[in-house]
């Protein structure tokens, strides 16, 4: 006999090895067909056959998972070969998952391996409800220094942010909905050093971004696109982290000195006074007397502009129209040019 072929024939495996196989696979789809449905909430069978199962799991539109087995040769003695597919969840958040996987399918050998696979990935989709915006927390964590936290709780579904500039910092709670990423996110301040018309400019933004992302517009454009809800979640928090780490070295747009003193103990909580820190709504900010000053002063034609964006200036302390803001600033200069004129005839 060749010695090549004689190798070849030593290291095949028995024929009842291969015939036990073959039944322990016959046997175990059998159960698979009788139980896994009545069994796994959320299942569905889409193949049972001795090449591969494949099967459906679900517990939102967002939250679904196709599973892909195949039986190696000399099951079980060798786990089951993992394939994992979604069209909701990225592919980091799955190859992850099928590394899992394998490790729970070595756990197994020597048993049946799908119905317990199964259950376990079922288990595993209903008590970690933020797999459905994984890519988002990356991004999340990506963006945060090393003096930031993140946690997350699976349990209630929820992140907790801890974001800092210097001596500054923002503590939030974030909930992700059970039907995300259809409904929007909620988030909370639940603590923050900055003054407080800065803390409600950080809730209310990041609370209408998020339903921007879920609700079409008012009033939408014939020309856009049919809409459709797109994850809250990193659009939100991506600008909450971005505006607590400008603002504590950010420079007034008209004088150029910085707004915010280091120590936060050290802002001006007095509305009136000249150093008060004031937010116009496109985000650029102005101490009070620089900005009282500005808006007083002309050009006033088509609304006072901020002179960093451009963009026209709206504050609930200045609401003047241009043409009244015009008419006030000329009744200003006459009263001015009348006391002058007071002043020279008595001189």
């Amino acid at each position: 006999m060749n010695s090549k072929l004689g190798v070849l024939i030593s290291c095949l495996p028995p024929v009842e090895t291969v015939v036990l196989s073959m039944s322990i696979i016959h046997d175990e789809l059998q159960d698979i067909k009788n139980h896994c449905e009545s069994q796994i909430p959320g299942s569905k069978i889409i193949a049972c056959v001795p090449s591969m199962v494949r099967v459906d799991l679900r517990k939102t539109k967002y939250k679904q998972l196709t599973v892909c087995l195949q039986f190696p040769e000399f099951y079980p003695q060798y786990p089951l070969l993992v394939e994992l597919k979604s069209n909701t969840l990225c592919d980091k958040f799955l190859n992850g998952l099928t590394k899992v996987c394998e490790g729970e399918c070595k756990k197994l050998l020597g048993k049946p391996q799908v119905l317990k696979l199964l259950k376990f990935l079922k288990l595993f989709i209903d008590e970690n409800p933020l797999s459905v915006c994984s890519e988002e927390v990356s991004l999340i964590k990506r963006a945060l220094t090393d003096i930031d936290q993140i946690k997350l709780k699976q349990k209630t579904s929820s992140l907790f942010l801890h974001v800092a500039q210097g001596l500054y910092f923002v503590k939030a709670k974030v909930i992700i909905p059970d039907i995300y990423p259809e409904e929007q996110v909620q988030i909370e301040i639940t603590e923050c050093n900055y003054p407080k018309n800065f803390q409600k400019w950080f809730a209310g933004q990041t609370t209408e971004i998020a339903r921007q992302c879920v609700q079409r517009p008012l009033k939408p454009n014939p020309k856009d696109p049919v809409f459709n809800p797109k994850p809250s979640l990193w659009p939100s928090v991506e600008f909450l982290i971005d505006e607590i780490k400008r603002y504590p070295t950010e420079l007034c747009q008209l004088c150029k000195e910085k707004c915010f003193p280091v120590n936060p103990a050290d802002n001006i909580t007095e509305e009136g006074d000249e150093k008060h820190i004031e937010k116009v709504y496109c985000g650029h900010i102005f101490h009070n007397a620089c900005l009282d000053i500005y808006m007083k002063t002309p050009p006033f034609h088509g609304g006072k502009k901020c002179p960093s964006c451009g963009k026209r200036i709206y504050h609930e302390k200045w609401k003047l129209t241009p043409k009244l803001a015009e008419d006030r600033w000329a009744h200003q200069e006459a009263k001015k040019r009348e006391l002058g004129e007071v002043v020279e005839f008595f001189e």
